[in-house]
Formats: C-alpha cells, sequence, structure tokens
C-alpha cells in the first residue's frame, strides 16, 4: 500500500478577507487532485497519493506544479509541505519559508520532529505548553519518551494519549472534501421593544444554545461571532470579535455574546431585535481545542451532551438553563415534560446569568 501523501497548502493572499479569490484557489487545487478540503480563509489540505501516479511525479514537483500556477494564474505566493498526514503537513508548512516547499517522508518523522518545542505540537496550546514545561517536557521528544500513565496521570485519559500519539507523529484524520463554510445566525424579535438588561441576556443565552447546537448538529465550528441589536427606531448596532479558538460549545459562544453586548454598553435602550451571528466556520474536526484543567469546563461538556441526545430524540427545548425559565409555563410551551438546568457559565458583575 502506498504511503498517504497530504500537500498542505498555505495561501498568501494579498487581501485576507478575499473570499472570491479563495475560492478560485481552490477550484485550481482541484485540478490537481480532487480530494481538497479547504481551511478558510487562506490555507487547505490536498491529499496527493493517487495525483503522484496520475502526474507522473514527486511530491516535490506537485507542489511546485501549485505553486507556479497561483502565481501565474493569480499572483498569489503559496507555501507548501508534504508529510504523510494532516497534523505533520500543517506543522512544516508552519516553519516553511514562504513560497518553498517542504517535504517529510516517513522515515524523517522521528528525526524531524523530536527537536521541535512542545508549543508547535498540535493541540498544545500555551497553557498546556506551560504545563509541560515545569515538568521538563520542553521538546516533543520529551513528550514521546514519557510513558503514557504519566502523560494520563498529568492530563487526563484523553489528552494524555492523544499528546503521546501526536508526539510520535500519528494523526488518523484523512482529508474531508466540503465546500467552503459560510456563516450561521439566529435573531429574536421581542413582542415588545425591552428596555430590561437581563431580559436581553436571557436572549443572548437563547441566541447562544441556538446557534451552538445547530453548529454541532452540523459539525461545525465558528473562529468568531457578531452581535447585532435593533432599536425602536430601527438603527442598529453591531459588534463582532474573533474567538480565541474555534467552538461549537454553549458556554464560550454566550460569554463571548455577554463581552459583546457589554461593548454596546448599553443604558436604557429600547431594544426590539438581537442577532448573533457565528462565522468564521470550519469542520469540527479542524477545530484545535486547548487543554483544559478546570472541573466546570468538563460538567458544561456533559450537560451539553446530554441536552443534544435529549434534543435529538425529543425535540428542541427539552433541556433548558435555568435561565430561560423565567416561568414553568414558558420554559414549558408546546414539549410536554420541558425540564430546565443550570447553566454551566462564568459568573459576573450584574445581570449576567
Amino acid at each position: 500500500m502506498n504511503q498517504r501523501r497530504i500537500l498542505h497548502a498555505h495561501f498568501h493572499l494579498p487581501h485576507p478577507a478575499d473570499a472570491d479569490l479563495y475560492a478560485q484557489l481552490l477550484a485550481l487545487a482541484e485540478d490537481i487532485t480532487p480530494r481538497v478540503q479547504a481551511l478558510a480563509p487562506d490555507a487547505a489540505h490536498l491529499d496527493i497519493t493517487g495525483a503522484l501516479r496520475y502526474w507522473r511525479r514527486t511530491p516535490e514537483e506537485v507542489a511546485a506544479l501549485l505553486r507556479l500556477r497561483t502565481l501565474a494564474l493569480h499572483g498569489v505566493q503559496t507555501t507548501c509541505a508534504v508529510a504523510p498526514n494532516r497534523m505533520l503537513a500543517t506543522m512544516a508548512a508552519a516553519v516553511t519559508p514562504p513560497g518553498q516547499t517542504t517535504v517529510i517522508g516517513a522515515e524523517d518523522i522521528e528525526r524531524w520532529l523530536r527537536p521541535r518545542p512542545v508549543a508547535s505540537l498540535y493541540g498544545v496550546g500555551p497553557a498546556t505548553a506551560g504545563k509541560l514545561r515545569t515538568y521538563g517536557l520542553h521538546t516533543i521528544g520529551d513528550i514521546a519518551d514519557t510513558p503514557v500513565p504519566t502523560l494520563v496521570r498529568l492530563f487526563g485519559a484523553a489528552a494524555g494519549r492523544a499528546l503521546h500519539a501526536h508526539a510520535h507523529g500519528q494523526d488518523p484524520r484523512t482529508v474531508q472534501t466540503q465546500p467552503i463554510a459560510k456563516s450561521m445566525s439566529a435573531e429574536r424579535t421581542f413582542e415588545h421593544d425591552v428596555l430590561d438588561p437581563a431580559e436581553h441576556r436571557r436572549a443572548l443565552l437563547s441566541l447562544a444554545e441556538e446557534v451552538a447546537a445547530r453548529l454541532r448538529d452540523e459539525r461545525q465550528a465558528a473562529n468568531g461571532l457578531a452581535l447585532a441589536v435593533r432599536y425602536a427606531d430601527r438603527s442598529s448596532s453591531t459588534r463582532s470579535r474573533t474567538l480565541e479558538e474555534a467552538t461549537a460549545h454553549t458556554r464560550p459562544i454566550a460569554a463571548t455574546a455577554y463581552d459583546l453586548y457589554d461593548l454596546l454598553a448599553l443604558q436604557r435602550a429600547r431594544v426590539r431585535s438581537i442577532s448573533l451571528r457565528a462565522h468564521g466556520l470550519r469542520p469540527a474536526i479542524e477545530a484545535t481545542q486547548q487543554l483544559t484543567f478546570d472541573p466546570s469546563d468538563d460538567r458544561a461538556l456533559a450537560i451539553e451532551a446530554v441536552t443534544d441526545r435529549a434534543r435529538a430524540r425529543y425535540g428542541p427545548g427539552t433541556l433548558r438553563p435555568a435561565t430561560l425559565a423565567t416561568s414553568t409555563k414558558r420554559a414549558s410551551k408546546g414539549i410536554p415534560g420541558a425540564k430546565t438546568f443550570l447553566p454551566a457559565l462564568p459568573p459576573s458583575e450584574g445581570n449576567r446569568p
């Protein structure tokens, strides 16, 4: 069986938000191989395993072909890296000089990977890197040499095993051909103009719940959020923010929505409607989740999983945060046996739930 070859392409767009040019570059990549996965806004994974035989070229030559075409047809410089899996290709592209190509073969993985700092390993964020260093683990080779039980004891079962596998260059993910993700939004229009900030926040939590649930249903994750508030005089205000990491979980989406609302500094504003839009969507499998050591995060995810199962079986609203249950009648309207639970959201001042 041929060794799998994954090419990570980073397009150096003149304007990062140029979605039309990005789509043209993806189409150009699909002329080389049909196995292309968009990594918006400026990158892509190409599975060139079969393309090598079709084009009768080496990995370096296929990468050169892509670089030549993007530059000649669109004036876009492209950085490429080829490796046996997506993780290694992405890591290699991150340290490849702009417009050049790095190729890592199966025989090169250990030599290339082991000397690199722990912060460069897939799935390791600043907090995890700091904790690794406190235990004397400074390079990826140090992690690879650490017994799995030790990593499990330090970081938990799933995270510990993932660290060990990644440190040995293992990544089972395949290239998933999908269209470029768009945005996803939800809106709440009040029956009458609302002055109460507590009511505004309940609407925000409801919107965050809806958007996050839809993201999880479609296996997407959002890179950013935009909040729009429309007033009684039909004017409106908008605030947006890029998330620290792409997510489909209710807790960080709701927390960011509250922060955006606070930025508006509304004082006795008569609000007609509130909308929340998740943008910069990507496949959930592409979202890198920072390892956490906060037990409340685990509880929030456990509640979320139970809510998703109940929603899939009985419909939306079967389980709801207690903050949204302003009255029993309101919480269970049209949903026999509806239940409420306390939201696992970070505490804050004022009327924030």
